[in-house]
């Protein structure tokens, strides 16, 4: 065997123990697949069953599906979010962005389709409507702007190492966020309790839908929120999470500036 040989046998020695001392792990989670099940298929399925197909077996029967395996998706994915130290450097960095871009296109369809609605009618809104409150919606406007804030305060207390300051500013966006769900649960109640319904005419199925579809990304983020909070009493802090976790909800405001200047004053 030839020096140069022998040498080759032993640098392929080494490496060989090197990749079995340094074994990869793929990362490997069923939590995108159940989300994405639930949220894109199951859950629009739930509603397309009841609004247009008027089928109670049937929306029964995706809900029954759809809503846990969303809800697991979610639990799984943020409890390895929160516990796991992520193995390929800069996937967040790609895949959030990726995110926001697909969350965009979603909504812009919605939108897309209220303009169609709105400019080709010949009086707007149809006859039936329910008169848009002006104070509600200026209200919930300054909520969600001012739990932008606090979320970005909690950062810079995170960053700080302040963990009893991150905690506190990440309570008061959590309350801020309660509070415009509030809002919305009684202006429902109120456009429901007068028969403005999803099935009224036109713009009750845009507004519900909108408002409703944005409503639940606010709920989403509080869920996020919540399991931040609950590891941060503990001590513990991921700061890529809480990072991500924030980007997503100054998204989530940024788009309440079009639901509201487009649903409620135009």
């Amino acid at each position: 065997m030839s020096d140069e040989t022998a040498a080759a046998s032993v640098a392929a020695s080494e490496g060989g123990e090197g990749h079995a001392g340094h074994e990869h792990h793929w990362e490997v989670s069923w939590a995108p697949l159940a989300t994405v099940a639930g949220i894109v298929f199951l859950i629009p399925l739930t509603f397309a069953s009841w609004f247009v197909y008027e089928s109670t077996l049937l929306a029964v029967a995706f809900a029954g599906i759809g809503t846990p395996l969303l809800l697991a998706g979610i639990s799984k994915w943020v409890a390895e979010g929160m516990s796991q130290k992520a193995l390929v450097p800069g996937v967040a960095a790609i895949g959030l962005p990726i995110f926001i871009i697909s969350e965009v296109l979603i909504f812009l369809s919605l939108f897309a389709s209220y303009w169609m609605m709105r400019l080709g009618a010949d009086t707007w809104p149809p006859e039936g409507s329910a008169e848009m409150p002006v104070l509600l919606p200026l209200v919930m406007t300054a909520l969600l702007v001012s739990s932008s804030v606090t979320i970005h305060v909690a950062e810079v207390k995170m960053d700080r190492k302040d963990i009893a300051g991150f905690r506190t500013w990440l309570y008061v966006t959590i309350a801020l966020g309660i509070l415009f769900l509030g809002c919305t649960t009684y202006e429902y109640s109120h456009l429901v309790s007068i028969d403005f319904v999803p099935s009224t005419n036109a713009f009750s199925t845009a507004f519900f839908s909108i408002t409703g579809f944005h409503a639940s990304h606010v709920l989403v983020g509080l869920g996020i929120f919540i399991a931040v909070a609950i590891p941060a009493l503990a001590g513990r802090i991921d700061k890529t999470f809480v990072t991500c976790a924030s980007i997503y909800w100054h998204f989530v405001d940024v788009v309440w500036f079009f639901v509201v200047s487009q649903i409620y004053f135009w």
